[in-house]
């Protein structure tokens, strides 16, 4: 979303905190229920090895809610408007919360000059983590702008004596052009993520209330070539290097490129230098994005088209990346019925497995509005409360191994510049995997035929990757407990796992079955486990496994 609002209130605000009759979180009620980090499990989200859905919304300019003067605790930063907000989003069901974390203006900047990092609003965000985490609300904040709205890339290009706009601002992405662009988005991001809350004590980059970053809002590489607008070939090689440098300082959290998804063979806007499936393939991205909004002149699609195009969206993140796919924006606009439409479309996102989605916007009740404003009250967020129950219901199952993802990117036909929509705004499982080791292993394993194979799969950053592994029983009985052995060949370090309990000695690695998974079936039944880890210089893959102390075959 392009557009943003810089409401007046001070005052106003004061006045809400009151009626509200809402204080300040003390540091103990900021001590939530949240614990353990969001991570990818093949296609789907998990926590703490189990799947995990969400509906979430955007409120981008929570990181506004104060003064911008004066005392950083009592006049810079409004804790009150900003509890009252959060205990608004917590009512209506909001899980997962997308919010800027970038701005370049004098007024609430974090970054309001080159190198420039402002304490007193990092330690506002410092309050506004905080307070998501007393209301068991995960945040997904935004390093950046693609579009000129509180500076964005055009004041980093401006710094580095270049001009922004439209195709001028491609530049930013090219670092024969632009190295000094490149610098200044690293250091933003490395300060950013190495910061400590000054009330918890946490790093960002340690913080489980993050459910996610985007490395921008909205990237693209437009209108710089016909080719270059189809292959995506500059944004790709961005998305890469910003990605291993994010993974490199922080390897606990979910990273997202905050796209709209805009392609020609879609149907939906036109090829805009980043094509869907490959920028997504990138493998320092952890899930796939995208903003419909179909009612938009540019667009016009009808309820069915915007069901069929969502259905797309899926389909290519889940069977040809192999990733979870986040609906990071959507609304209806026009004299589109609201109630109508989210019924019908949240209905359509979950039969499709959808995996996350993120309504655009839910302002605070003092906030200014527009033809996307869905504030406290609002009867469309009777359908959201319902669909925020319905994905909480889903949430909780054993993930499934993850499909051999088609590597092709099958970038679009026909270059088509057509108008961004106007909107476009905007946080791994627990490290103690999970409860409950095994039952006692099974004594019918035997050596005599392979017992069992194990397929191991990386996704690797170069400081850090996660392992997908599936075993496969191939004796004629059930195994009732396992325990599956392996040595890392160089310096892997696990930092967590899922569907499994794993435990590090050196280079000596045991994983248990988790509660849910101890049998594996007969005849070729399988199991999936999967875990992070960071290492440095190379990452072979373990040169044997056994089951149960059974060698195991490794493809």
């Amino acid at each position: 979303m392009r557009r943003r609002f810089r409401p007046v209130h001070l005052l106003v605000s004061l006045v809400l905190a009151l009626a509200a009759g809402t204080v300040a979180l003390s540091h103990s009620a900021a001590q939530a229920a949240i614990s353990g980090f969001v991570q990818r499990c093949g296609v789907h989200f998990c926590l703490n090895g189990r799947t995990y859905y969400f509906a979430g919304a955007n409120t981008y300019d929570v990181f506004t809610y104060g003064g911008s003067y004066g005392d950083t605790e009592t006049q810079y930063m409004d804790k009150a408007r900003i509890d009252a907000h959060m205990a608004e989003l917590q009512a209506d069901k909001v899980s997962v919360l997308r919010l800027w974390m970038f701005s370049h203006e004098s007024w609430h900047g974090f970054e309001p000059a080159k190198g420039v990092y402002n304490d007193q609003q990092f330690a506002l965000f410092d309050y506004v983590i905080e307070s998501a985490k007393a209301h068991d609300i995960r945040l997904i904040p935004v390093f950046e702008n693609y579009w000129e709205a509180y500076g964005g890339i055009d004041t980093r290009l401006a710094w580095e004596g270049l001009s922004g706009g439209h195709p001028g601002r491609a530049v930013f992405f090219d670092k024969t052009k632009c190295p000094g662009c490149f610098t200044q988005y690293k250091n933003y991001v490395s300060y950013a993520l190495n910061r400590t809350n000054h009330y918890s004590g946490v790093k960002y980059k340690d913080e489980p209330a993050i459910f996610a970053w985007e490395l921008m809002n909205e990237p693209r590489y437009q209108d710089v070539s016909a080719d270059e607008n189809k292959s995506g070939a500059t944004l790709r090689k961005w998305v890469d290097e910003m990605g291993a440098y994010v993974k490199g300082i922080d390897p606990n959290h979910l990273l997202g490129t905050g796209m709209e998804g805009h392609e020609s063979r879609y149907g939906f806007g036109g090829d805009e230098g980043n094509p869907f499936v490959y920028i997504h393939q990138s493998p320092y991205v952890d899930f796939t994005s995208a903003h419909p909004y179909p009612n938009a002149g540019w667009a016009n699609l009808t309820l069915d088209q915007t069901k069929t195009l969502i259905g797309r969206w899926i389909s290519d993140s889940h069977d040809v990346v192999g990733k979870p796919f986040f609906m990071g924006e959507f609304n209806t606009e026009g004299n589109a019925d609201r109630v109508t439409w989210w019924t019908q479309l949240y209905a359509d996102f979950e039969a499709r497995d959808g995996d996350g989605s993120a309504f655009w916007w839910y302002p605070d009740r003092n906030a200014g509005g527009d033809q996307h404003s869905v504030k406290s009250g609002d009867p469309a967020l009777a359908v959201f409360r319902a669909h925020s129950a319905r994905m909480a219901a889903k949430s909780g199952g054993t993930p499934s191994p993850s499909p051999s993802p088609t590597r092709s990117p099958s970038p679009s036909p026909s270059p088509t510049r057509s108008p961004s929509p106007s909107p476009s705004p905007s946080p791994s499982p627990t490290r103690s995997p999970s409860p409950s080791p095994s039952p006692s292993p099974s004594p019918s394993l035997s050596p005599t035929s392979p017992p069992c194979t194990v397929t191991y799969r990386t996704n690797d950053w170069g400081s850090g990757f996660t392992a997908d592994l599936t075993i496969a029983n191939g004796l004629g009985g059930p195994v009732d407990g396992w325990t599956l052995a392996f040595a890392f060949a160089g310096n892997q370090k696990i930092t967590n796992a899922w569907n499994g309990v794993a435990t590090q000695s050196g280079s000596q690695v045991t994983v248990k079955n988790a509660s849910w998974n101890g049998v594996i079936g007969a005849d070729g039944g399988t199991v999936s486990v999967g875990f992070q880890a960071s290492y440095s210089g190379s990452n072979p893959a373990p040169a044997a496994f056994t089951l149960n102390g059974a060698p195991c075959v490794r493809r």
